[in-house]
């Protein structure tokens, strides 16, 4: 499902984010990428998600090689994966129902099929009963859950959850990781991109962790131990 062979990424100024990086991830697996700030994390997502091209190796996503992928596909990818902020990115001036529609909109989807399909990911994430709301009706985590609906529209195949949890109370946190737990349920493959090593310890799932660029250690069932 995700594989990086050999991937690295400097950049013009001559840092060296990411250093000959292989991993794969299967289809339907549950992995936390930590690291402590600056040790590449960030950078490998936005490679995954075509926002930075690695300088050196290949990265195959879902059946794409997207490491040469067209500017033209690169929206046609990012409807196979979800990816969610820890600032939420939520349009102040819409509600919740239209926060997830708006998704499906601007991929061209036509009324009928936005009728359908965001009831069903708003009962999924527990936001029904909100969907005539506003973001700044809401609380943290409802929000937070608008951004993961909001990620679901396109039904992806992965999630990428980057520190989903910053903003969050620990209450809301447990809420937010035990969503993403659902969604994984349902053969979703999710990567939780954290700083949170309570978080981490209390899953017992893959844990991959980044030191200076490089994969630390890759565990079944690891801890967050750097």
């Amino acid at each position: 499902m995700i594989e990086l062979r050999n991937v690295s990424k400097t950049y013009p100024n001559g840092t060296e984010a990411v250093k000959r990086v292989t991993v794969h991830i299967k289809p339907g697996e549950f992995v936390s990428l930590v690291g402590r700030s600056g040790t590449g994390k960030t950078t490998l997502v936005k490679m995954l998600v075509a926002e930075e091209k690695p300088t050196e190796g290949r990265i195959i996503l879902g059946g794409w090689d997207i490491t040469r992928i067209r500017t033209a596909d690169i929206p046609m990818l990012r409807r196979q994966i979800g990816v969610v902020f820890q600032d939420f990115k939520l349009l102040p001036r819409k509600t919740v129902y239209e926060n997830v529609a708006f998704a499906l909109e601007v991929a061209g989807y036509g009324k009928k099929h936005i009728k359908d399909v965001v009831p069903q990911i708003l009962a999924l994430v527990g936001l029904e009963p909100k969907a005539k709301e506003f973001p700044d009706e809401l609380s943290g985590g409802q929000q937070q859950r608008v951004s993961i609906a909001r990620a679901l529209a396109h039904r992806p195949k992965i999630l990428i959850a980057d520190e989903p949890t910053g903003n969050l109370d620990s209450i809301n946190t447990r809420e937010i990781v035990d969503l993403l737990l659902k969604i994984n349920s349902f053969k979703t493959t999710v990567m939780l991109v954290t700083h949170n090593r309570e978080v981490v310890n209390s899953l017992r799932k893959r844990v991959i962790a980044m030191e200076d660029g490089k994969i630390a250690y890759d565990e079944e069932k690891g801890r967050y131990v750097l």
